[in-house]
């Protein structure tokens, strides 16, 4: 099988040649810089640079060299973006090691060791401390309230760290011709590989509304606010909706998958009660996933971290293909529970390694075992994707990496 086969086999829940693998095909299946500049140090791969794609969370995008290692079978469209010497320049890791950011992210280095990032109008939005792995949020456009309407979201939403330092493609998005170059250099990447290819698109409400008016003040507003909470959905579907037609119209039918994003678990539950979802946000999320298939040939992905058990049966009616990361160490998400309950429905792209205990804690040995136990309870009967529990972060040894990969490779 090509691994743009396998991908599908596996979204269609079908078992395939070997289980398929992911590495940075999304911000949310990625390896930050500094593990991913340890892990080439210790394949003695001293070519090409450390690409830092997104900024925010401080992600590298894999080299071919890296992906043709793992066998990794899916790649992120933006990867056929800032291609060019002149889209990145040279910056030094806290670990010590170069890395190249891209030309148009230039944070300020503040006396105490930390970086603020800005908005296009001047605006500091984001912060990272020193040796921190990402830029934590400062600017809350909504803090103070909501306005009378939102004719001026599009530029608020331009405040926040998500859109203002936005991964590419999308950091080209303003560019004249983006439309046109996102098809053309679509085209191009799937003519040159056989791996899958994932658009991100985020998409998201739950999180917006806690991008815009604070975490802390958009849960009480689900409750107090319910009038508001809907108004600012609408303005958000309809910013969505936009974006969506675009993408349809400029790779519905040459990307294989698209990625929303919307958080809605912590590590004890959902964010808000079953019945919360159901009312506010699942027609919504309902509406975005129709909209895909009926404008598209693209599978339908959703990034949420937490605990989402009680709103998986919910998320697969609104017509969701895949659930990422599937973080198992958060409370009801037993893998046997969520494969018995739920492997018939949905695909599981992650949980093949918890990235919390696991990866950055036990020996490589420890790390294999665990691995294949989970391979054991999550690959039969196709509709799981292998990638560990969210991004690999800066402590996590290289060794462990190694030994990840290796464990799927040796389970084929």
């Amino acid at each position: 099988m090509t691994s743009r086969q396998r991908i599908l086999a596996a979204v269609n829940h079908r078992e395939s040649d070997r289980i398929p693998v992911d590495l940075g095909s999304t911000p949310s299946s990625g390896i930050s810089a500094v593990a991913y500049s340890n892990l080439k140090q210790a394949l003695g791969l001293s070519s090409g640079h450390t690409l830092i794609y997104d900024v925010v969370q401080q992600l590298a995008e894999p080299e071919i060299e890296i992906l043709d290692c793992f066998g990794v079978d899916v790649v992120d469209i933006g990867r056929a973006f800032n291609a060019a010497e002149a889209d990145w320049y040279d910056i030094t890791l806290f670990n010590g090691r170069p890395a190249r950011y891209p030309a148009w992210f230039q944070p300020r280095r503040e006396a105490d060791g930390s970086w603020t990032a800005f908005a296009a109008d001047g605006t500091p939005i984001a912060k990272m401390p020193v040796q921190s792995a990402f830029y934590d949020q400062t600017y809350f456009p909504y803090l103070d309230g909501y306005p009378v309407n939102f004719s001026d979201l599009p530029e608020q939403m331009n405040k926040v760290l998500w859109a203002a330092l936005a991964h590419s493609p999308w950091d080209k998005a303003a560019q004249p011709r983006f439309w046109d170059q996102l098809r053309e250099q679509t085209l191009a990447l799937r003519q040159h590989t056989e791996r899958a290819l994932m658009v991100v698109c985020g998409c998201n409400l739950f999180e917006w509304g806690t991008f815009l008016r604070r975490m802390d003040n958009f849960l009480m507003d689900v409750y107090t606010e319910p009038v508001k909470v809907e108004a600012l959905l609408d303005a958000l579907m309809e910013v969505h909706l936009t974006t969506l037609e675009k993408v349809c119209r400029a790779v519905g039918d040459i990307a294989d998958i698209l990625r929303f994003g919307d958080d809605l678990g912590m590590d004890s539950a959902p964010f808000v009660s079953p019945e919360i979802y159901r009312r506010i946000f699942k027609p919504r999320h309902k509406y975005l996933c129709d909209f895909v298939k009926k404008n598209s040939q693209m599978k339908t992905f959703l990034h949420s971290c937490g605990s989402i058990y009680e709103l998986l049966p919910d998320l697969i009616e609104a017509g969701y293909d895949i659930v990422n990361p599937v973080q198992t160490n958060c409370v009801n998400m037993e893998p046997a529970r969520l494969k018995r309950e739920f492997g018939d429905d949905i695909t599981f792209w992650g949980g093949g390694c918890d990235t919390r205990t696991v990866l950055n804690n036990a020996a490589p040995q420890q790390v294999k075992d665990h691995v294949k136990e989970r391979l054991e309870i999550l690959s039969p009967g196709g509709g799981f994707v292998f990638n560990p529990i969210h991004n690999i972060l800066p402590e996590v040894p290289p060794e462990n990496i190694i030994a990840m990969f290796e464990a799927v490779h040796e389970f084929q």
